[in-house]
């Protein structure tokens, strides 16, 4: 349990599973890998967050949002696994951002997941990844992310 206690440490407290809300599901399992589906950010009160970078936006808001969809991210593998400590190691990260036509900041945004992943699993959470820009994401969120992770039997 050394990643539940890095939790604690860290003062974080995950949310809720996310629940699906069309016809996929959150994870899946194909040999020692686990691919998310994309998660977006909310406000823990059951509202979506509604934003776009480069129009109402700060990168810095933009950050705390992909931040925000880390933990949710971490809480679905938790759900998953029922033991973070079977992760292996975070092998990608795809991260969309809700950008207008002239924003072109979106790592600095995706680096709210990236760099919780690291916090959280230190060497273990440093992965390859992808920051693109997206017209719109679903529901006006500004941010949505998925990852592969490698798991241990």
């Amino acid at each position: 349990m050394k990643i539940e206690k890095r939790l604690e440490e860290l003062g974080i407290e995950l949310p809720e599973p996310a629940i699906p809300v069309a016809n996929y599901v959150t994870t899946v399992q194909t040999g020692n890998l686990i691919f998310t589906s994309g998660h977006g950010p909310g406000t823990g009160e059951g509202k979506i967050y509604k934003s776009q970078l480069g129009t109402d936006a700060t990168i810095e808001e933009g950050y705390e949002s992909a931040r925000q969809v880390g933990l949710g991210l971490i809480s679905t593998l938790k759900h998953a696994l029922d033991d973070l400590d079977r992760i292996k190691r975070v092998v990608k990260v795809v991260g969309f951002v809700n950008s207008s036509a002239d924003f072109t900041d979106q790592p600095a945004v995706v680096n709210g997941v990236s760099d919780l992943l690291v916090e959280v699993f230190g060497d273990k959470g440093k992965h390859a990844r992808s920051a693109v820009g997206m017209v719109q994401l679903p529901g006006g969120i500004p941010v949505e992310v998925e990852m592969v992770v490698e798991i241990e039997d």
